[in-house]
């Protein structure tokens, strides 16, 4: 049987069942101008808990002064709002893209449309549009492509949820080849070149934690001498220094999961090295010595500020162009270290740990012509050796 009446709804208004069966939710959304006459809405849903969903969608909305009728809702108006309202989850860095995709593409191209008007075929004409398929050759990279269509479809996702639309129209959306690219490791005649280029080098402890730990440039730029435990020869590793814009400030790992990595002997010297040339520039500094923010950073200026994730690399850029090969990016350190790792013989468990990859998968897949040819050369060797033992018998 049908509910009669109505009841308070969680974050506001009326809830209430018809007699078709219906559920019905009533909010205020302000007061008519002319009359002074409190102006209602109504939503409606198959189940309580729909309808509920969608009024308290639309109560957030109002508190936040941000309400439109979802009837005259625009895309450009919606993202604005689920960047607002919805996203307060995810990193800041994270979130800093996103406003950048919807400001620079998704807003001058479909924002006008209405957010009920959206349809596939447009969502496609759009990512088309984006990655220029009449050959003009101005158009964005496919990788780029399919991270703009990923904000766009996370928001239209939202607005399913919550009932503003019935489906999401960026779901069957044909996004372009992506193929990730081939990692280009230095090979060891080349390790052995950079670390000669680098000797005396103001970031050259900085270039080597990151040849021989594997660790990411925001990550070592993160390190505090808390983190360092020269007793067991460990580094934990459990935040990353960003810069968002013009402002620097730490923030989670990657995939959210602290690593204790325990490197190379080696590595725990080069950080004892840093640590004596930083007790010298702070005496040599006396009151003006100012670390950034009380942080203890390992890697900082003669001053005790952070240093600046650009600069580094525009300097490693430098380097790699004075040894011929410019194409080489600082994150090719990164890779350089997983590769040499495997072909020592640590496993992939063990690989995956010290670069803080998500599983072991991933290390496979993203290593995996390494793995591949070391699988070739022990069966090489097993034949070497199967050789050996006929020419005996």
């Amino acid at each position: 049987m049908p509910r009669k009446g109505t009841r308070n709804a969680q974050g506001g208004g009326t809830i209430r069942q018809r007699k078709d069966g219906r559920w019905e939710a009533r909010y205020t959304v302000g007061r008519d101008p002319g009359t002074g006459k409190q102006v209602q809405k109504s939503v409606y849903g198959k189940t309580q808990a729909e309808v509920r969903k969608k009024l308290q969608a639309a109560t957030v909305s109002i508190d936040a002064g941000m309400y439109i009728e979802p009837a005259k809702l625009s895309v450009g108006q919606w993202c604005d709002i689920w960047l607002k309202e919805y996203t307060a989850h995810i990193k800041p860095s994270t979130k800093t893209s996103y406003e950048i995709h919807v400001k620079n593409h998704i807003k001058p191209n479909l924002g006008m449309v209405k957010l009920q008007a959206l349809t596939a075929h447009a969502v496609q004409g759009f990512v088309n549009a984006l990655e220029a398929v009449d050959g003009s050759g101005k158009g964005l990279s496919p990788k780029t492509v399919k991270n703009v269509h990923g904000v766009l479809h996370k928001a239209l996702e939202q607005a399913r949820q919550i009932g503003y639309i019935s489906h999401n129209p960026a779901g069957g959306t044909k996004l372009p080849r992506w193929t990730r690219p081939e990692i280009k490791p230095l090979e060891y005649d080349m390790v052995a070149k950079f670390m000669e280029a680098i000797k005396g080098h103001q970031f050259e402890r900085v270039y080597l934690i990151d040849l021989f730990t594997g660790l990411r440039r925001s990550e070592i730029l993160g390190l505090t001498w808390d983190c360092i435990d020269f007793d067991n020869g460990t580094i934990y590793v459990y935040r990353q220094l960003q810069r968002l814009r013009k402002a620097y400030s730490f923030a989670p790992l990657k995939n959210d999961r602290p690593r204790l990595i325990t490197p190379a002997p080696d590595v725990m010297q080069v950080l004892r090295e840093q640590k004596v040339k930083q007790m010298e520039w702070r005496l040599m500094a006396g009151q003006v010595w100012q670390p950034w923010q009380d942080e203890n950073l390992i890697f900082t200026n003669e001053i005790g500020g952070h240093l600046c994730d650009q600069t580094v690399y525009n300097h490693f850029k430098q380097i790699m162009a004075d040894l011929g090969l410019p194409q080489t990016r600082l994150h090719d350190l990164r890779h350089t270290y997983a590769v040499m790792s495997l072909q020592a013989g640590d496993d992939v468990k063990t690989v995956q740990e010290h670069l803080g990859h998500h599983t072991a998968a991933f290390t496979l897949d993203q290593y995996g012509h390494i793995t591949e040819r070391m699988r070739k050369e022990s069966a090489d060797r097993m034949q070497a050796l199967i050789d050996g033992i006929k020419g005996k018998s």
